[in-house]
């Protein structure tokens, strides 16, 4: 951690941040502007979101999703192309303009969830056949599945919640070409099993995460947004693993899942205004985004100078970005 942060001082937040660019889009947690000679900015804000709904803001976690995605996407490279031209700050990406499909593709290694798309959630209430895949009886909140599944999900408008897809569905219901879907599972499922690889070197679990796709300006299928983080997936210490399965436990995360679950406890399922929490779980949360950074890239987590906006402006005007 930075210097400041040895201090007493609460480390800064960047909820938003608004640049004199063209087409501001503003996302739950990324806000993208768009750049000359088809590319694009995206700013990573330190926005929580849980539920489809944006819940709060965590110190540092913007800066860990963008340089784990960064790494990530460097890790991934051999397997699929990806959008990213360059990291000028520790909040931002300079990448290609793609264009995103219009499914959610969700890769789960284990049965597990609170949302309303989960397949635990699915399996609870009796279901056996979910997302087009069929589930045997006897199956346990958080197992391990024999391997690891596809189970799109649609994209929701802002304010809405994404719902599930069989996987048929989707080349049927013209959300993506066959030829393409086909080619997008294949690519989604090998990237996840290369995740799983580094996650174990790290003592971890990667049980499930979700993909973007896009079709570059060239017409190529490339992974977008972000991989493999903390937002985006679900981590768990696998030397405690076994033992919380088998006492019925929840496993041992590095991820958002703790404020998932504080909202869930309070009976909060995405619709109205969030409970509050408790400030020990938001920096319960900050701490695990930090460490699973640490353990995967087997670098330490140096936060970024302050006040944030302005050392991103900064580093913006110095590639040119901004006048």
């Amino acid at each position: 951690m930075s210097a400041a942060d040895s201090t007493d001082r609460e480390p800064e937040v960047l909820r938003d941040i608004h640049l004199p660019l063209p087409d501001e889009r503003r996302g739950k947690v990324r806000s993208s502007w768009a750049l000359p000679d088809q590319r694009r900015l995206f700013v990573t804000t330190d926005r929580l979101s849980a539920f489809d709904r944006v819940i709060a803001a965590v110190p540092h976690k913007g800066q860990v999703l963008n340089q784990l995605a960064a790494w990530w996407f460097e890790q991934t490279a051999d397997i699929v192309s990806n959008h990213v031209i360059s990291v000028p700050d520790p909040n931002a990406l300079v990448a290609i303009a793609a264009a995103p499909l219009s499914i959610e593709v969700v890769v789960r290694g284990a049965i597990t969830g609170v949302t309303d798309t989960s397949l635990w959630k699915h399996y609870k209430r009796g279901e056996r056949l979910i997302y087009g895949h069929r589930f045997p009886d006897g199956l346990h909140k958080n197992e391990l599945l024999p391997h690891a599944i596809v189970t799109p999900t649609t994209k929701a408008d802002d304010g809405g919640h994404d719902e599930p897809v069989s996987v048929s569905d989707v080349a049927d219901k013209g959300y993506v070409e066959a030829g393409q879907w086909e080619q997008v599972c294949d690519v989604a499922l090998r990237v996840f099993a290369r995740g799983q690889r580094l996650a174990a070197a790290a003592g971890l679990i990667l049980a499930d995460t979700k993909y973007e796709f896009g079709i570059g300006p060239d017409g190529t299928l490339m992974l977008i947004d972000e991989v493999h983080t903390p937002d985006s997936s679900r981590y768990w210490e696998a030397s405690s693993y076994e033992a919380r399965l088998a006492a019925a436990e929840e496993p041992e995360s590095l991820d958002k899942e703790i404020v998932r679950r504080a909202l869930a406890d309070a009976g909060y399922r995405g619709d109205g205004p969030p409970p509050e929490l408790p400030a020990e779980v938001w920096a319960r949360t900050g701490a695990k985004y930090a460490t699973a950074y640490e353990r995967l890239t087997g670098a330490a987590f140096v936060a970024g100078a302050e006040p944030i906006t302005a050392r991103i402006e900064a580093n913006l005007r110095a590639i040119g970005i901004l006048q």
